[in-house]
């Protein structure tokens, strides 16, 4: 605990209430500080360090950044309680500077606080009083300011309003005193001191230029004298803090102490625009090169970049080395290593899961339990992505509901308008605007978020990704994204903002993004990218175009590219709250891509049902409603209804569209499962590529014994579509090439695997990667293992519903059987494939099982082979054979 959580208590009238401060573990952050302050003492510490030398870069900042609400100002609380060792949690450990004084001085510089640069200053050397000492350079110096700047006020009542009296006494101006006087004393100056000021230091100065022996003490600060003949204003003041660094070099040894400042709320000293405040303030960083400084805040410290120049004093990567190379996500063992002189700009992340449900159970208590129950608590660290702050207003809303009834979990599915105002409370209109369309987004860059925002000019954007709940994937297709619960609550807590939007100016903001979405994929070209973009924009697209009853438009083309590579990445949104069933066109064509994309993954029946839903509803243009229908009779092919099958392709087929091609293959595929091999041949010469003619004349070929014609077929499409970049295709075609080559060599088929399986590397294609799996079985036929192995794929086959997968396993097992001889189990696969072939298809499979065996067929054949049952017969029996004679059988 890190104190008392007064809003919790007062938001109560239950006094057995234990409600604390709950800190939840940083230690990747102490231990990044507790680096870099080792780091700075050693280099401090080293003889060739010269607190003068105002040239040497600077490494004496650390900046921790962070949406609002992470948790910054709570970690910068207790980085000063654990630097002045009051309270440390233990898992932090001890630090490594035991016999190092560290004088840790926290300045909120909040706009409630009010904290303007004079009270900085004043804050700093106020602390610094608890050593007891005048620092007369520096103290000489602010005196002639404060006597300048605010005739007639004391210091000590001022300090005393400021609350700086409270938190270090009243011994500095007390302090200041005596060094006016010690000054004085040594200038042999007579009169009251407290108006002699000006005498006081015009006397220094000259002595100082005449470098007398009275005045020797400070006449090692080369730059005293000029300080003091500067008028005494607010620009001047900003350059004393360098008489405090050397005030703080020149301490005796046992007097040495270390200020460790830290800097809170930093994104309060101004914007990108108005930066006087913080000129001033780095002035003081760069000025006290033995302070250690610790700024937390919102925004990523800028002082690396060059072009502030003029607005800054001290800026670019050499001025600002660790500055240069953000830590966000460095892992505690390398901590170390990332404080030396890198790493210093540390982005503060979410809560663990872990993190959230032990901050929540710690946070309200009552008798040393939990006061939240472990189901809301779960529910809490769900929707709140880590960030504290949602903790926080949870925690106040779990008390609010319970005076009046026992809160339950469905009470927090809740999003808080308070974080949306914390998150704009310091974008400019802008960079409102953006953060607004991109919450649209799930991902995007300059380009598409300054269309999707439909501004004329990047600058907003770029300003945006600068924000810390921006996230950056630099491997992503669009590299930025929003931090998860700032995205879901700025698109569905209610804003109360000024410049809210209407639900006009959401529309019209979904409709410029899923414009500038297709802008993207149009301008893709044939890029290696373009199918990556595909996906990108089709995942997006489609979800804008379903939640806000958007025209496909663009859409329709891309879903089309989308099936024409059969490569399957799951496409399908998030499914829409609150939805029931299809109701416009773009429900329908999620469904219907999802389903051809889950349809790797799930039964054929499952994806036959959800197609013929999505046909039903007749909801589709007509272009994509006949994908849905050859899909449709794609399924029920696979699913052995035959009939139902070639109703789908014919209507496709005679409807003469995109698929007319590919519904007449679908019509060959027919007339070979039922047998007749002269239709399916006869068709399938008059295919060409769009039908996949090659493809379709080796699956002819191959049931024929006719391995080598089959080969070569299947060559020719797998080359085909190769140059067509067709990816899935060229899979599908090198597949059923290993497997013609597994019945004929086995090297061979080595080989072809090898090449299948790579064709297969980011595909999704179910039934190929089966034929891959069946080659691999027929290629070790008369080996041990086969139908051990066969088992599982059985299994997965029928799980799969695809009928002609499980036919060719099975045809795979007879020839295993075939080649040692054993004809009972030959017989047995036999019986299998005629199960199959219960509805009149596929019954040819059974008849090449009684060939391979040299098993007489039990009455007269259906199937209409090429040239005959006699040839057919002995090309496999020759198969049979030249297995055993490779394997050594057949003596």
């Amino acid at each position: 605990m890190a104190g008392r959580d007064l809003r919790a208590l007062f938001s109560t009238n239950d006094r057995g209430l234990e409600a604390g401060e709950a800190f939840t573990n940083r230690q990747m952050q102490w231990e990044l500080v507790a680096a870099a302050l080792s780091e700075h003492l050693r280099h401090t510490a080293d003889a060739a360090f010269d607190v003068e030398d105002l040239e040497a870069p600077r490494d004496n900042v650390l900046a921790f950044h962070g949406v609002g609400g992470i948790g910054k100002t709570t970690l910068s609380r207790k980085l000063e309680a654990a630097l002045a060792s009051t309270d440390r949690p233990a898992q932090w450990g001890e630090p490594t500077w035991a016999r190092t004084r560290i004088l840790p001085v926290r300045i909120d510089l909040s706009r409630s606080a009010g904290t303007d640069f004079e009270q900085l200053v004043l804050t700093i050397r106020a602390a610094l009083s608890t050593l007891g000492r005048p620092l007369p350079a520096f103290d000489v110096a602010l005196r002639r300011y404060w006597e300048a700047q605010h005739p007639g006020e004391s210091l000590e009542e001022y300090l005393r309003r400021g609350g700086l009296v409270g938190r270090f006494g009243k011994a500095m101006p007390q302090q200041m005193q005596s060094a006016m006087a010690d000054v004085a004393q040594a200038l042999l100056l007579p009169g009251s001191i407290g108006t002699a000021v000006g005498q006081v230091t015009g006397s220094l100065v000259r002595a100082l230029r005449e470098r007398r022996q009275t005045v020797r003490a400070l006449a090692g600060c080369a730059r005293l004298a000029d300080l003091l003949e500067a008028e005494p204003d607010v620009e001047a003041l900003s350059f004393y803090p360098h008489l405090l660094a050397w005030e703080l070099a020149h301490l005796p040894a046992d007097k040495r102490v270390t200020p460790v400042i830290l800097l809170d709320t930093f994104e309060d000293v101004g914007d990108r625009t108005h930066r006087d405040l913080e000129r001033l303030i780095q002035r003081v960083v760069w000025l006290m090169p033995n302070a250690f400084f610790i700024v937390t805040g919102r925004s990523r410290l800028q002082w690396t970049d060059p072009a502030l120049q003029g607005q800054l004093d001290y800026t670019g990567p050499i001025a600002w080395p660790g500055l240069t190379a953000p830590a966000s996500a460095i892992p505690a063992a390398r901590a170390a290593g990332a404080a030396r002189g890198r790493g210093r700009q540390v982005l503060v992340g979410d809560f663990s899961p872990e993190d959230c449900d032990d901050y929540l159970a710690r946070r309200l208590s009552r008798d040393g339990q939990p006061l939240i129950s472990t189901e809301i608590r779960q529910v809490i660290t769900g929707r709140s992505h880590g960030l504290p702050l949602y903790l926080d207003l949870s925690v106040l809303r779990f008390l609010e509901i319970r005076r009046t009834r026992e809160p339950v979990p469905s009470d927090f599915n809740h999003d808080f308008g308070a974080l949306i105002a914390r998150t704009l409370s310091d974008l400019t209109p802008d960079e409102r605007h953006v953060l607004r369309s991109v919450s649209l987004l799930d991902a995007f860059d300059l380009t598409l978020a300054t269309a999707a925002a439909g501004l004329p000019h990047q600058a907003p954007v770029q300003r945006l990704i600068e924000r810390p709940f921006v996230r950056e994937n630099v491997f992503g297709l669009w590299p930025y994204h929003l931090h998860g619960l700032i995205r879901s609550t700025i698109r569905s807590a209610d804003d109360a903002t000024d410049d809210r939007w209407t639900e006009g100016d959401w529309q019209q903001a979904a409709e410029r993004a899923l414009a500038a979405l297709g802008t993207q994929w149009s301008g893709a070209g044939t890029t290696g990218q373009s199918r990556m973009l595909l996906v990108g924009c089709l995942r997006q697209g489609l979800t804008l175009a379903r939640d806000f009853g958007l025209e496909l438009g663009w859409l329709g083309d891309a879903a089309w590219a989308y099936v024409s590579d059969s490569v399957w990445e799951p496409i399908a949104p998030p499914a829409r709250p609150g939805s029931d069933g299809l109701e416009t066109p773009a429900d329908a064509l999620v469904e219907l891509l999802a389903a051809l994309a889950r349809r790797q993954h799930e039964h054929r029946s499952v994806t036959a049902s959800r197609l013929a839903a999505v046909t039903s509803s007749h909801l589709l243009p007509a272009d994509l409603h006949e994908m849905g229908v050859y899909y449709l009779a794609k399924a029920h092919r696979d699913l052995g209804d035959s009939t139902a099958s070639r109703h789908g392709m014919q209507l496709v087929a005679d409807g003469g569209g995109r698929l007319a091609p590919a519904a007449h293959r679908g019509l060959a595929h027919l007339a070979r499962l039922a047998g007749d091999f002269p239709t399916a041949y006869d068709t399938a010469r008059t295919l060409g590529w769009a039908g996949r003619q090659h493809r379709v004349e080796g699956d002819v070929l191959w049931p024929h014994g006719d391995m080598d014609r089959a080969a070569a077929a299947y060559a020719a499409a797998r080359d085909q579509a190769e140059q067509h970049g067709v990816a899935g295709e060229r899979a599908t075609s090198q597949a059923q090439r290993a497997l013609v080559a597994a019945f004929t060599d086995p090297a061979v088929a080595d080989d072809e695997l090898h090449l299948a399986e790579q064709f297969l590397t980011g595909l999704d294609l179910r039934a190929t990667s089966l034929t891959v799996r069946i080659a691999a079985l027929v290629r070790d036929a008369g080996t041990p293992g086969g139908p051990e192995a066969a088992r599982d794929l059985r299994a997965e086959t029928r799980d799969a519903g695809i009928t002609a997968a499980e036919a060719v396993l099975e045809l795979a097992l007879a020839f295993h059987h075939a080649v040692l001889g054993e004809q009972d189990k030959v017989r047995a696969a036999i019986d299998r494939l005629r199960e199959l072939a219960r509805t009149g298809d596929y019954a040819y499979y059974a008849d090449i099982a009684h060939y391979m065996g040299d098993l007489p067929l039990p009455g007269p054949s259906r199937t209409r082979w090429l040239d005959g049952a006699d040839a057919v017969r002995a090309r496999w029996h020759r198969l049979v054979r030249s297995r055993r004679a490779h394997l050594g059988a057949d003596g």
